[in-house]
């Protein structure tokens, strides 16, 4: 059984946003496309060597009014809102993965990584594999099975559960405790201070979770673990800070959204819609004329 494709979108989009130069511009508002160029190439790369069944692409839209936000609002706020050229390739990026048959979800109030987490829970009940496409190793705690991974096509890397326990010696579920302790700057979630990636990994080893850490803070002066004297002290002070920033750090794996497995099968390409919106985006005919041999087989 072929595995079925959850895409990361907005981190492609974004690297092909800072990444192409402007050698292509929208028909009316004159707008560089080069990242609506990049993530189509990367679509057509993708479906052409995998021949996925199932395939979904997952955006990010809830900037500044994630539910995340009303529990830290500081979360990613170092991020810049899009502007309107930004704004233009994004909305056309959606539009070009619909036009070659690939679902797409979004939402206003939760992140791709919980749309993924979510299409994720209803695969794993079809017993259907995963390959999440991203470069956010963030996403790493949805591994709860030997056969789904992360994969990164632009590096061939793919990463698996036991990957992720060798490399950072815990397990894909205790990712966001692990995150709770040494905080993210990415996505501005507060760590504590004093405690680094050996210490947190020490701790989630001997604890499991930051639950039992918290309950347990007089045996952590028994661990072999750097400064082990002086952490309880630092770890009772941040009780509140590390309960906000594992809710931060989890994925909502149920959030509302009425979806069956066979809501993800690959549909067939809209060749009219794909004609129109490569000619307002001016990616030109040459782009077509690689989808069409490229999806030769599409169903």
């Amino acid at each position: 059984m072929t595995p079925a494709l959850l895409i990361d979108a907005s981190i492609y989009i974004f690297r092909y946003y800072f990444a192409l130069p402007d050698n292509w511009f929208s028909r009316d508002e004159g707008y560089g496309t080069g990242a609506v160029y990049g993530y189509g190439t990367f679509l057509l790369r993708l479906l052409e060597t995998e021949r996925p069944s199932h395939i979904a692409a997952c955006y990010d839209e809830s900037l500044g009014h994630c539910f995340r936000n009303t529990i830290y609002p500081d979360y990613k706020a170092s991020r810049a809102l899009p502007d309107e050229a930004l704004a233009y390739q994004l909305n056309a990026c959606r539009a070009l993965g619909e036009c070659l048959g690939i679902a797409s979800f979004a939402s206003e109030t939760h992140e791709a990584d919980d749309l993924i987490g979510t299409l994720a829970r209803s695969l794993r009940r079809s017993r259907r594999p995963i390959a999440i496409i991203t470069r956010d190793k963030d996403l790493g705690q949805l591994l709860q099975r030997p056969e789904d991974y992360l994969w990164d096509p632009t590096g061939d890397t793919r990463t698996h559960a036991t990957d992720l326990e060798a490399k950072l010696g815990i397990r894909p579920a205790q990712l966001p405790d692990y995150l709770a302790l040494v905080g993210d700057t990415i996505d501005d979630i507060p760590g504590v201070p004093g405690v680094g990636a050996k210490t947190a990994t020490a701790l989630l080893q001997h604890f499991g979770t930051v639950e039992a850490l918290l309950a347990n803070l007089e045996q952590v002066p028994t661990l072999s673990v750097r400064g082990a004297r002086t952490l309880p002290a630092k770890l009772d002070a941040h009780r509140s800070q590390i309960a906000i920033a594992r809710q931060l750090a989890q994925i909502d794996e149920r959030m509302p959204l009425s979806v069956r497995t066979a809501d993800l099968l690959r549909q067939a390409p809209d060749w009219p819609a794909l004609d129109a919106l490569v000619a307002r985006t001016g990616l030109g005919r040459g782009f077509v004329t690689r989808a069409r041999r490229a999806l030769a087989d599409a169903p």
